[in-house]
């Protein structure tokens, strides 16, 4: 098949890119999905007779209205519910609203006397010059209590062991933890400070967050292949062989799947194939539980390292008439003896911000730039990016490639 643009994966920036250049009036497009249905990360299925988003905790943000007008259009805003976040973590036997360095107020007494020093202390409050490595910019940024009780194993459970492998170039979006503003906090009892990005979101009424995925694959379903799994890219002839042995050739190629997926590339420079082999991501395990929990928070992080999950979604807080709650577990966590009634494993979770990372793909994506392939969302820029952003983004790459034309 030859066609001007070959969308790789029917995720949300696959999607997005693909329906919006249908708006705009292009009909030579293709979408090729590996897995049986639309969605990427956010598709949803049938657990327990409720909705269970198999990729965790993937909502619709309120903050990008351009992006939620767009989204609308397929399933309309009175489908629905808007919610206040509530997200909380259980740390030191408290169990606290997030962000932390907000809500150490709500701890008991001797706890915040301990933070606040702590915090008192903190490199960055006491002008130390930045360290470069990710434990030691924990301990400078927060303080040796956060670092120790939340930031490190927290991270160490999502990520892995090695935590100096990542960067800190990603962490610069954290506040910086004053120690006067914790302090009145801790006076007057309430948060001080900025709030936290995704104070508020919707979720779907009747469905999960996969229902949207599946309507916009639906209003394209003449231009989409589902079980494709792409095996090789031609830079040379802009052309994408899947394992099925199927060809297609395109004008321009947008690929919205990890670069790691193609097994055989032609026509890039071999030191240049050779870094995509340092990128490095993290697989996890999405598990039910039928059990209703004694709380009002959709979220509960889990520091401590004698649980094998990082965090749990709360299904009855969110979505209606449903009961039980999920937990998110890094592959090398799982504890096969637990009893859950559904679990799912998620090969590409999270792109991991690693050192040398945004140089490798600030060479990968400007060099097939110039051979028209271009990497867009999540995985095609090999960032943690959430699906409202990469709708963002998507529905800018349309634009360009419409006035390119």
């Amino acid at each position: 098949m030859k066609m001007k643009y070959l969308i790789l994966g029917a995720g949300p920036s696959g999607l997005t890119l693909a329906n919006r250049l249908k708006q705009m009036g292009e009909t030579s497009f293709f979408v090729l999905e590996k897995e049986k249905e639309a969605g990427g990360l956010c598709r949803s299925t049938q657990v327990d007779g409720s909705p269970f988003d198999i990729g965790g905790g993937h909502f619709l943000d309120v903050r990008r209205p351009k992006v939620n007008e767009f989204l609308f259009q397929f399933m309309p805003e009175e489908e629905w519910e808007k919610f206040d976040r509530d997200s909380r973590i259980a740390v030191n036997g408290d169990v606290i609203s997030h962000p932390i360095e907000a809500n150490i107020w709500q701890m008991k007494l001797e706890n915040q006397v301990e933070y606040l020093k702590s915090i008192a202390v903190a490199g960055c409050n006491l002008k130390e010059e930045m360290p470069q490595e990710f434990v030691s910019w924990i301990y400078w940024k927060l303080g040796d209590k956060i670092a120790e009780n939340y930031m490190i194993p927290y991270n160490q459970k999502m990520f892995g062991e090695d935590l100096n492998q990542l960067g800190t170039y990603w962490l610069e979006k954290l506040p910086n933890v004053s120690f006067e503003e914790t302090l009145l906090s801790c006076l007057t009892k309430k948060a001080y400070g900025e709030q936290p990005g995704h104070a508020q979101f919707f979720y779907p009424k009747k469905y999960g967050y996969g229902e949207l995925w599946l309507r916009m694959a639906e209003e394209i379903k003449g231009q989409i292949k589902y079980d494709a799994s792409v095996h090789a890219i031609d830079f040379d002839t802009n052309t994408v062989t899947t394992k099925e042995g199927e060809t297609y050739s395109a004008d321009v190629i947008i690929s919205t799947i990890p670069w790691m997926e193609f097994a055989k590339i032609t026509g890039m420079p071999q030191e240049l194939k050779e870094k995509i082999g340092h990128l490095k991501y993290s697989s996890v395990q999405t598990a039910y539980f039928p059990d209703n929990l004694d709380t009002e928070a959709q979220w509960v992080y889990y520091p401590d390292p004698e649980l094998s999950y990082h965090r749990i979604l709360v299904r009855h807080n969110f979505c209606n008439g449903s009961k039980g709650y999920w937990t998110e577990c890094n592959s090398t966590r799982v504890d096969e003896t637990t009893e859950s009634t559904f679990q799912y494993m998620n090969q590409y979770a999270y792109p991991l911000n690693t050192i040398g990372k945004p140089e490798i793909m600030k060479e990968l994506l400007e060099w097939a730039k110039t051979r028209r392939v271009y990497g867009l969302g999540r995985w095609g820029e090999h960032q943690h990016y959430n699906s409202d952003l990469v709708v963002e983004l998507a529905l800018k790459m349309a634009e360009e490639l419409n006035s390119a034309q």
